[in-house]
């Protein structure tokens, strides 16, 4: 992947990931049962894209208008650090995360998809959109995914930033070690 210099320094710049839920992490779609469960789809690698993030000292943060349960589970499971859920005025819930992460919004990295995150998409360093983001929110990013949401536009992201940084081979060695006496 080829990037731009400006869109290179501004990757190189981030600090911590955030990113929204429906539309990013999922398809967008909203699957509810017979008992009015909700149920979510989620992407293994956007998962493990994640992981190599989190594995070079890199937090992730969850900034959504919605509040889940399995959200929770999911943070939960990939080591996120900061979830922040039902912040419906997603400027408002930025600035909290700002505080609770020590980091400034030009170290931020946010993935939106949908127009109440171009409040957030226009303050960060690194705006990103998934493929199927919409129309508006692609005036307000740096970069367009090639993947869409819940399909490994996350994965995507991260691959880019830990590209960008020069930390791929130390992410990845361990996966393509030789094995002793083999």
């Amino acid at each position: 992947m080829s990037l731009s210099e400006d869109l290179a320094q501004r990757a190189r710049a981030v600090k911590l990931l955030a990113i929204d839920v429906d539309g990013v992490w999922t398809d967008g779609s909203l699957y509810y049962g017979a008992k009015g469960e909700e149920l979510k789809r989620f992407n293994v690698k956007d998962g493990h894209g994640l992981v190599l993030w989190r594995e070079l000292g890199n937090p992730t943060a969850i900034l959504t208008a919605r509040n889940s349960p399995i959200v929770t589970a999911r943070a939960s499971e990939l080591g996120i650090r900061f979830v922040l859920q039902g912040e419906r005025d997603k400027a408002r819930g930025f600035a909290k995360l700002l505080d609770i992460a020590g980091v400034r919004a030009e170290q931020v990295a946010y993935i939106g998809d949908d127009i109440n995150d171009v409040p957030v998409l226009r303050r960060v360093g690194f705006a990103a959109t998934p493929a199927d983001g919409v129309a508006e929110v692609r005036e307000h990013v740096h970069y367009v995914c090639k993947a869409g949401g819940g399909n490994g536009a996350i994965r995507e992201i991260c691959e880019l930033l830990i590209r960008a940084q020069g930390r791929w081979e130390e992410a990845t060695s361990r996966y393509f070690a030789e094995k002793a006496g083999a």
